[in-house]
């Protein structure tokens, strides 16, 4: 007997990746602790306190709205519209107590007592809580004509899941139950998420920078809420790195990559966010203030290498610095474009130009240090440091030739004079501008970068300065940007964590999920008659009726083709493999034998037999397109809520589609 290639035991889950199925273990994966009190879940919990507070408000003020445009009284308009000022005030005042919140970066960075510059990490999302057994419980009785309770052990086991990932552990662990969560989310979509119907679920969350509320029956919404808190997760590992080191540094730059990454993803897959922070532009100001710490931490990385003081090394340094400067004014520009300049936090803002002007500072002081310091090459050397020089500067500085300036000390010191003295007015330019923000005042560490270097270029200015000097020190060009490690985008990596279906039990998705719809089950008694049953099956994970013999006793007992067998004698067979079947037939005795089976409503087989065609054409291929925001149901509403929806994304012109059994071969079963 022929059996058709049978069809894997893997699923592909969110982001294309294979999920194996189904073994009978749940999550591991725990959050922290919500009542630990570290400093970064006391702030996490003020946070939250400041976000349910601004909720609060913001419904008062919306009633209030209301009625002093319903009533005609005066004195009730007089009374609502002081009540308005007064909400508003309080408003003002908790946005403004987040954003100090959203500006302590001191609780997220490393706890080494080697002073470097603070980076900029994001608080997580916040959620409330959400209790999913009664829609489930409906929808499972429902769609899938199984009693609900049966599976409450799944959606307690879903809902522990949703609430550990609130608090996740700011380490790979944390970022593994977050990865956990999305993961499930996409099983959720296909098992609980018609395409022409909504559970009634709304999804909550708060903006991470404003604490203003915002909520979706879309589940692309809370996909894309999880995928932010990778992404702001990733920050927080990143800025308490120990980067004094070669392995911290070496972290954080990865981090900060996959922060990045994150926030990318989520920009080019997900769009019309009902919050700020998810916004397009908030999104696109979040990358690049991703890759500027990632472009901090390659120069950190050149300073531990190259700890040599030869002449090369210092204009590497200092065109790394000036790297850093170039990408930080990019973010600083992008900051203050009118689509994010009132919502990004003043500090973040302003510690931003303050790093811009610093590291443009540095890439002056360690030209200096290359021109004053570092002896004089020598004739096999000097081609070198010519071909290199002459491609430092943004334009040649004015004076003698190439030659004579990198053989003659004294005009070497006069151009590294004019480069300390723009290295010290950067330096009392980024003081400036740090003393203009209250909250970047508190930060000590800061405070001591910035009065360092500022003081270690006062003194080697003071240093090279001869009482002789009468000349007009000039102005030094700026140093032409250059960097030996590009930062990358690192896109998340949905197939590192492996998860199971936890709604494994319903059967594989391929047949048992909300958009296909099916018959109700049925049983059917077949007794073998001489020729056998009288069908042919075909596939698995369930096995096909592939086609039904005219007036065999299958035919008599009302099976068709396109039948899905779902049980033997009471047993499932769901996730059967079609050698399992064909032994249960086998061993059927005279009383014959009773098959559980479904049949899926027409359109649904011709759609199947569609998919089936086209992937058999295209040499069988099992790709699914992972725009993770192709909820039908969004484009075919066309009310005004869509204004809020996620857009769907065109389907690639490659992609395929799942089969619901193998590829059908040459020669089928038949019993």
């Amino acid at each position: 007997m022929l059996i058709a290639e049978e069809e894997e035991e893997e699923s592909r889950g969110a982001g294309g990746h294979l999920v194996r199925q189904p073994p009978e273990t749940g999550s591991v994966r725990k959050g922290c602790d919500p009542f630990a009190q570290t400093q970064r879940s006391k702030l996490q919990h003020r946070r939250a306190r400041i976000n349910q507070q601004i909720n609060k408000e913001m419904r008062m003020r919306a009633g209030a709205e209301n009625l002093f445009r319903a009533t005609s009284n005066h004195k009730v308009k007089e009374t609502v519209a002081l009540e308005l000022s007064y909400v508003n005030s309080n408003l003002q005042l908790l946005k403004e107590e987040l954003e100090e919140l959203n500006s302590c970066m001191d609780v997220y960075q490393n706890d080494s007592e080697a002073i470097s510059v603070p980076m900029i990490p994001l608080g997580l999302k916040e959620t409330k809580e959400l209790d999913l057994m009664v829609p489930l419980r409906d929808f499972i009785c429902e769609h899938y004509g199984e009693d609900g309770a049966l599976f409450d052990k799944e959606i307690r086991e879903f809902m522990e899941l949703r609430q550990a990932m609130r608090t996740p552990s700011r380490n790979e662990a944390g970022l593994e139950l977050l990865m956990e969560y999305y993961n499930q989310l996409y099983f959720l979509d296909n098992r609980f998420f018609p395409p022409s119907k909504n559970l009634g679920v709304f999804f909550h969350w708060y903006d991470s920078l404003t604490g203003v509320p915002s909520h979706q029956r879309a589940l692309a919404f809370e996909k894309g809420s999880v995928l932010f808190n990778i992404g702001a997760l990733h920050t927080q590992i990143g800025a308490r790195q120990d980067r004094t080191t070669l392995q911290g540094v070496d972290r954080a730059i990865d981090a900060f990559q996959k922060a990045a990454g994150a926030f990318n993803y989520l920009k080019e897959n997900f769009s019309n966010a009902p919050s700020l922070d998810m916004s397009a532009p908030s999104l696109n100001m979040l990358v690049h203030l991703m890759i500027a710490q990632v472009q901090e931490c390659v120069f950190e990385k050149v300073t531990l290498i190259h700890a040599q003081d030869d002449f090369l090394t210092q204009l590497q340094i200092a065109q790394e610095a000036a790297r850093v400067e170039d990408v930080y004014s990019l973010v600083h520009q992008t900051m203050t474009q009118a689509h994010v300049k009132g919502y990004v936090p003043f500090s973040w803002t302003t510690m931003v130009h303050v790093k811009s002007e610093h590291f443009k500072a540095l890439s002056h002081y360690y030209t200096a240090i290359a021109l004053c310091d570092c002896p004089v090459a020598s004739d096999a050397d000097l081609p070198e440091h010519e071909k290199v020089f002459i491609q430092f500067h943004v334009t040649m500085p004015e004076g003698p030739c190439l030659r004579v300036l990198l053989q003659d000390q004294e005009e070497r010191r006069k151009l590294g004079k004019a480069h300390l003295k723009k290295a010290i007015m950067r330096h009392e330019e980024a003081m400036r501008i740090h003393g203009l923000c209250k909250i970047l005042r508190k930060m000590d560490i800061l405070q001591e970068v910035l009065s360092f270097a500022h003081k270690r270029s006062l003194s080697k200015y003071s240093d090279i300065d001869h009482e002789e000097d009468f000349f007009e020190t000039g102005d030094a060009p700026d140093i032409h940007p250059k960097t030996h490690q590009r930062p990358e985008i690192k896109s998340p990596n949905f197939s590192q964590v492996k998860v199971t279906d936890i709604f494994h039990r319903l059967g594989p998705l391929t047949v048992f999920s909300a958009k296909n719809k099916w018959h109700p089950a049925r049983k059917v008694h077949l007794v073998r008659g001489e020729s056998g049953f009288g069908f042919t099956l075909r596939g698995d994970s369930p096995v096909l009726i592939a086609g039904v013999i005219p007036g065999g006793c299958a035919a008599e007992a009302g099976l068709k083709e396109g039948d899905f067998i779902i049980s033997v004698n009471g047993k499932d067979c769901r996730w059967s493999k079609h050698a399992e079947v064909v032994q249960l037939l086998k061993s059927v005795g005279e009383d014959g034998v009773e098959l559980g089976l479904i049949t899926l409503q027409s359109s649904e087989v011709q759609n199947m037999m569609d998919r089936k065609s086209a992937a058999m054409s295209s040499g069988g291929g099992l790709l699914k397109n992972n725009k993770e925001n192709s909820r039908k149901s969004l484009m075919n509403n066309k009310s005004a809520s869509t204004l809020l929806a996620w857009k769907k994304s065109k389907r690639s012109k490659n992609s395929t589609y799942s089969l619901p059994f193998a590829a059908v071969g040459h020669n089928e079963a038949t019993y």
